[in-house]
């Protein structure tokens, strides 16, 4: 018996294979994807950090030690509800479109999703800190966000019953 493969090959799957892998994800127990939620925000929290250093250089009227413990907080402590919350909301909306699938099929859809896209998010924080804000920030910015809610939709489809399986199987 093969083990399953961690979870570096699965997020670099994420982009090759986005439904087959959320589908074999299928299942995952909440203190796990809790977990994982947490993994990826504190990601998304560094990710921050080069535009708040630049930030404070620009107006150190706001000292950098206050820009990140306030980014912590955003985002450690009030993002998980945020997440959980949106993954409920379209948990519902998506149902209202027929979709078959389960409050935890979208919370998982919606976290995998934001697990998958974070090399994104890292490079777009970096070249908000490198460039500053502009044309090339916002670029960056702008192909994370949209390949956020493509995999996202993606990912939702298929976590949908009826949707077929990428692997051919009935």
């Amino acid at each position: 018996m093969m083990a399953a493969p961690g979870l570096i090959p699965r997020l670099a799957m994420g982009w090759r294979a986005p439904a087959r892998t959320v589908r074999g994800l299928r299942g995952m127990r909440d203190p796990a994807l809790l977990a994982l939620l947490l993994g990826t925000l504190a990601m998304y929290f560094v990710a921050q950090w080069p535009a708040h250093v630049r930030a404070a250089e620009v107006d150190p009227s706001i000292p950098l030690g206050a820009r990140l413990g306030g980014a912590l907080m955003a985002t450690m402590f009030l993002m998980p509800l945020v997440v959980y919350l949106l993954a409920a909301l379209s948990g519902v909306i998506a149902r209202a479109f027929g979709w078959t699938g389960t409050g935890a099929d979208a919370r998982l859809a919606l976290i995998w999703t934001m697990a998958v896209v974070t090399p994104l998010m890292l490079l777009a924080g970096l070249t908000q800190g490198i460039v500053g804000p502009g044309p090339t920030a916002d670029l960056a910015q702008g192909i994370a966000g949209a390949a956020f809610l493509v995999l996202w939709f993606v990912n939702l489809r298929a976590l949908d019953d009826r949707a077929p399986d990428p692997r051919g199987a009935p």
